[in-house]
C-alpha cells in the first residue's frame, strides 16, 4: 500500500516512510492510496469477536501488505490490552467509553499503536543505532497518551508542546512528570501556536538534517487510523446486545478531526454507520463550513472542553480529500453542532441528575447533539473520550459533588513537574532542538 499527500505535490511513499516522516514534504497529510472493503463474512461474525480480534482484522486489511502478520498481531494485541465498553445511557443513546486505557483517554489507542509501529520501523531501518525524535502538540489528552505510549521505547525521544495554563492540572501531570525520554515544553500561547511550531519544524531543512523528526499528532497516519478500531467494536457490541443496527448515528467530540476522520474511513471499509455528527464547542470552524461551504480558520477560544479548542483543524484536509472537496457530499454524511460552556455544563448536570451517568465536558458536547438531533428510529452512539476526573474541578463545580480520582490518575499527581518554558516563536524552538 502506498500513501499520497493530500496536497498532491510529492511522490507516493511506503507506510514506513509515512509513519517515520509524519508530514509530507509539501506539507500535506498522508492518506492510503485505496481504502479496502472488509469481507461480508467479517460482519457476519463480528458480534462474537473480541476487541483485539476485530482490530487485528481491520489492521491487517489496511496494513497487511506492509507488516508481517505475526508482528502486526503482536502490535494490535499489546496496544489493546484494555476494554472499550459500550454503555446504555438513556433511550436509544449509548456511550462508547474510551477512557479505560493507561491515561484514561481515547488517544491511548492511537498513541500506543503508533509507539509500537514506529519502534518496529525504526529497528528495521536503523537497527539499534538510530534516534527518532517525536514532536507532538497537545491541547490536553494527546500529550499524556503519546508520552506514556512512548515512555522508555528504545531509540525514540518525545517532545510534548502544550499551551501554558490551558490544560487541566491532571492532564499536565500525566506528561510533565515522566522524565526519561519525555520532554515537556510549556509554550506561552495557544494549541494552534504549538501545532504551528511542530509543522514549521518539519519544514526546516537545517533542523531535519540535524535530527530525524516525526509527529505523533493525528496528522500521523499511525496515530489516527487505529482509532477506527473502536468504531467497529461499538457496532459489534450493539449486535451482541441485540440492538437495532439499521440506522446508527455516531456523534464525535471534534477538535483536530482525527477521530471522526478515522470513523469516516471505517465507513468506507464497510462499517454500516448511517451518518456522523461533528460535535463542536465554541470553536465552530467546521460547523461554519457546513453552513457556508467556506473554510475560515480563526484563533481558538478557550473552553471547558479544552481538548477541542482548535481553530484550524489539521485533519480537515483529510475530510476534504475523502469527499473530493465536495461540500454537498460532506454535508450528506456529516452534520455539525456547536455549544457554549453554559450548554455543556447544563448537559452534564442534567444527564447526571436524570440518568446517573457522569459525562466529561467533551462527551457532553456529543451527547447533547444526540439529544437534540437523533430520530426515533435511529440508534445513537457518542464517544466519551476521557474520564471525567481528568477535569475534576470543572466537573465537581457543575454537578455539586466531589468525584473520586482513579488510582491511575492519582499516581501521576505525585510526580515532580519538569518542563522547558518557551515563547511561541519558531526561532527559540529550533535553537532548543538543535542543542539537544
Amino acid at each position: 500500500m502506498k500513501y499520497y499527500s493530500t496536497n498532491g505535490n510529492t511522490p507516493d511513499v511506503s507506510l514506513q516512510t509515512a509513519v517515520v516522516k509524519g508530514l509530507a514534504a509539501d506539507r500535506g497529510l498522508f492518506m492510503p492510496e485505496r481504502i479496502p472493503l472488509l469481507p461480508k463474512a467479517f460482519f457476519n461474525n463480528i458480534g462474537e469477536m473480541s476487541l483485539q480480534d476485530i482490530s487485528y482484522v481491520v489492521a491487517n486489511t489496511l496494513f497487511g501488505d506492509d507488516i508481517e502478520s505475526a508482528t502486526l498481531k503482536d502490535i494490535v494485541y499489546e496496544t489493546l490490552n484494555f476494554d472499550i465498553p459500550l454503555k446504555h445511557v438513556a433511550d436509544n443513546k449509548y456511550s462508547l467509553e474510551l477512557f479505560h486505557g493507561p491515561t484514561l483517554a481515547f488517544k491511548d489507542v492511537g498513541a500506543r499503536f503508533m509507539a509500537r509501529l514506529l519502534g518496529y520501523f525504526n529497528k528495521q531501518q536503523n537497527g539499534n543505532g538510530g534516534m527518532v525524535n517525536v514532536l507532538v502538540a497537545t491541547s490536553g489528552d494527546t500529550g499524556s497518551a503519546v508520552a506514556n505510549g512512548f515512555l522508555g521505547v528504545p531509540g525514540v525521544r518525545v517532545f510534548v508542546l502544550y499551551p501554558k495554563g490551558k490544560v487541566s492540572l491532571i492532564q499536565e501531570a500525566q506528561f510533565t512528570t515522566l522524565g526519561k525520554n519525555i520532554t515537556a515544553i510549556e509554550v506561552d500561547g495557544t494549541f494552534d501556536d504549538c501545532q504551528a511550531l511542530v509543522k514549521s519544524a518539519f519544514m526546516d531543512e537545517e533542523l531535519n538534517a540535524h535530527m530525524m523528526l516525526t509527529s505523533a499528532n493525528s496528522i500521523n497516519v499511525a496515530r489516527f487510523l487505529p482509532q477506527m478500531f473502536y468504531y467497529f467494536y461499538a457496532y459489534a457490541q450493539l449486535l451482541k446486545q441485540g440492538k437495532d443496527v439499521s440506522n446508527i448515528v455516531v456523534s464525535v467530540p471534534s477538535g483536530n478531526f482525527g477521530n471522526i476522520t478515522a470513523g469516516l474511513i471505517g465507513k468506507r471499509m464497510g462499517l454500516p454507520i448511517k451518518r456522523f455528527i461533528a460535535a463542536n464547542n465554541r470553536n465552530d470552524i467546521f460547523f461554519q463550513y457546513l453552513n457556508t461551504g467556506v473554510y475560515t480558520p480563526k484563533p481558538s477560544v478557550a473552553t471547558i472542553a479544552n481538548a477541542m479548542d482548535v481553530g484550524d483543524p489539521s485533519n480537515f484536509a483529510r475530510v476534504l480529500d475523502l469527499y473530493k472537496h465536495s461540500h454537498e457530499a460532506i454535508c450528506a454524511e456529516i452534520s455539525g453542532c456547536t455549544y457554549t460552556d453554559e450548554q455543556i455544563g447544563e448537559t452534564m448536570a442534567k444527564t447526571y441528575k436524570e440518568t446517573g451517568y457522569l459525562l466529561d465536558p467533551h462527551g457532553a458536547v456529543a451527547y447533547r447533539s444526540l439529544e437534540e438531533g437523533l430520530a426515533e428510529n435511529e440508534t445513537g452512539i457518542f464517544l466519551e473520550t476521557a474520564h471525567p476526573a481528568k477535569f475534576k474541578s470543572t466537573v465537581d463545580a457543575i454537578i455539586g459533588e466531589d468525584i473520586e480520582i482513579p488510582a491511575k490518575l492519582a499516581a501521576f499527581m505525585q510526580g515532580d513537574k519538569q518542563t522547558v518554558e518557551m515563547g511561541s516563536g519558531f526561532a527559540s524552538f529550533k535553537k532548543f532542538l538543535m542543542s539537544v
